[in-house]
C-alpha cells in the first residue's frame, strides 16, 4: 500500500532541535524565556512595519486577545467573513458578542467590500455600532484589503486581520496582518510553518504588546504576591515551542517558494481543463503563499467524485471551507451577501499543497488526477 499523501504536513528545517536543546540546558522550560523573545524578534523583522508581536498558545488565543484588546464585550456586534474556519468567528461568542457574517467576493474568496459596508449601514440605522471587523486572508491568498480597510476608517471601526495561513503573503509588497489594527498568525502543525501549537499577535506599537502580555500571562499586577485587578489568560507560548518556531523562521522563504512551486504544478495539470477553475493572484499587486493550493470543480457530485477517488488512492484532498452562516452553532445570526461562499463550499476543494512533497508524490498525484479527469 502507498503510503499516505497529507494536504499540508509539518515540514522541519534541522535546526529547531537545537533551539529546543538550549531550553532543556538552560532550563528555560516556563512560558517564556530567550526562544520567545528571538522567535517574536524575527516575526517582527519579516513582517516590518514597526510592528510588536506577542507570541501566544495559539491562533484562536491571538485573535481572542485581539477582542479583549478591541474592547469587544458582552452584546457587541462583530463583523466576520463567513468562508472561514470556525476559529475565526468562535472568539466572537467567547466575549458574548454577536458575530454578523459576511459573503465573499469572487477574485480571492475573501470579505466581500460590498456585503460589508451594507452590513455596518444596517447595524448604524438600528443604533448598534460593530465593535470590530474580522476579515480572512483564506488559504493565503490577500483578501481586497485596501477596500476593506478604507471601510474601517470610514466607520471607526477596529480592523482584525486573520492571516492564520497567510505568514507571507503580501499586497503591494507590504505582509498581510500589518495593515489593520491587529493581525492574527497560526503555527498550527499544517500551516506553512510551525511550533507545533502555537500562534502570535500582531500589534501595532510596543504599548499594546506590553498589554497583551499582561493579560496573556494571568493579568497579575506587579506586587510580591498574587494581586490581580484584571481578568487574564493563560495564553503565552512555551520556550520549548518557540525553539522550534526559531529554527522555522529560518526557513520560511523557502517554504514559501515551495509552496507557489506546488501551485504551478497543478496549474500545468489543469492547464487544458476549462471546466476545472483555480483561485489566482488577481494582480500583481497580490502575492499569495499559496499555504493550498484551491480549485472549483462544475459540482457538487464531481467536487466528491474527485476527493473520494483520490482519498481510494490515499491522497488527502479537503472540501473548501463550510460558510460559518451555514454551521448549526452559528445559522441563528444574520448574513450579508449572496451565495458565492456556499457554492465554493459545494464546488471546491484543497489539494496536496505540503512543502515537502517529493517528486515521487507530484508523479502520484498527477497520475491520479489524469485517470480520474480521462474517466470522468
Amino acid at each position: 500500500m502507498n503510503k499516505k499523501i497529507w494536504l499540508s504536513s509539518p515540514h522541519m528545517s534541522g535546526n529547531e532541535q537545537k533551539y529546543v536543546q538550549e531550553a532543556f540546558d538552560t532550563n528555560w522550560i516556563a512560558p517564556l524565556g530567550p526562544n520567545v523573545n528571538e522567535f517574536e524578534n524575527a516575526i517582527q523583522n519579516y513582517i516590518g512595519q514597526n510592528k510588536s508581536v506577542v507570541a501566544l498558545s495559539s491562533g484562536t488565543a491571538a485573535l481572542h486577545m485581539a477582542l479583549i484588546l478591541a474592547g469587544v464585550e458582552f452584546g457587541d456586534e462583530v463583523l466576520c467573513q463567513s468562508f472561514t474556519f470556525s476559529a475565526s468567528a468562535n472568539p466572537i461568542i467567547y466575549q458574548g458578542a454577536k458575530p454578523i457574517f459576511i459573503d465573499s467576493e469572487p477574485d480571492t474568496w475573501n470579505m466581500c467590500p460590498l456585503a460589508l459596508e451594507e452590513a455596518v449601514k444596517i447595524s448604524l440605522k438600528k443604533g448598534k455600532k460593530p465593535k470590530a471587523i474580522i476579515i480572512t486572508h483564506t488559504h493565503g491568498m490577500p483578501a481586497k484589503i485596501m477596500e476593506l480597510l478604507a471601510i474601517a476608517i470610514k466607520y471607526k471601526i477596529i480592523l482584525i486581520e486573520d492571516a492564520a495561513s497567510a505568514l507571507g503573503s503580501s499586497y503591494k509588497g507590504q505582509m498581510c496582518g500589518t495593515f489593520g489594527d491587529f493581525g492574527i498568525l497560526s503555527f498550527n502543525g499544517n500551516k506553512i510553518i510551525t511550533t507545533s501549537g502555537g500562534g502570535a499577535l500582531i500589534c501595532k506599537d510596543e504599548k499594546t504588546k506590553q498589554e497583551a502580555i499582561f493579560l496573556a500571562t494571568q493579568a497579575r499586577d506587579n506586587a510580591p504576591h498574587y494581586e490581580h485587578s484584571k481578568i487574564g489568560y493563560n495564553f503565552r507560548m512555551s520556550n520549548i515551542l518557540a525553539g522550534i518556531g526559531r529554527g522555522q523562521m529560518e526557513v520560511l522563504d523557502k517554504r514559501i517558494d515551495q509552496r507557489r512551486a506546488m501551485h504551478q504544478f497543478y496549474k500545468e495539470i489543469f492547464k487544458n481543463r476549462s471546466d476545472i477553475f483555480m483561485l489566482e493572484e488577481p494582480s500583481s499587486n497580490f502575492y499569495s503563499n499559496f499555504w493550498l493550493t484551491t480549485i472549483l470543480l462544475k459540482s457538487f457530485e464531481q467536487r466528491e467524485k474527485l476527493r473520494l477517488y483520490l482519498e481510494k488512492q490515499h491522497i488527502e484532498s479537503r472540501p473548501l471551507w463550510k460558510p460559518m452562516h451555514l454551521q448549526p452553532v452559528f445559522k441563528k445570526y444574520q448574513y450579508f451577501g449572496t451565495e458565492l461562499s456556499e457554492e465554493l463550499f459545494k464546488k471546491g476543494l484543497c489539494l496536496p499543497s505540503g512543502s515537502n512533497l517529493r517528486n515521487n508524490d507530484k508523479i502520484r498525484i498527477s497520475k491520479a488526477i489524469h485517470n480520474f479527469l480521462e474517466t470522468n
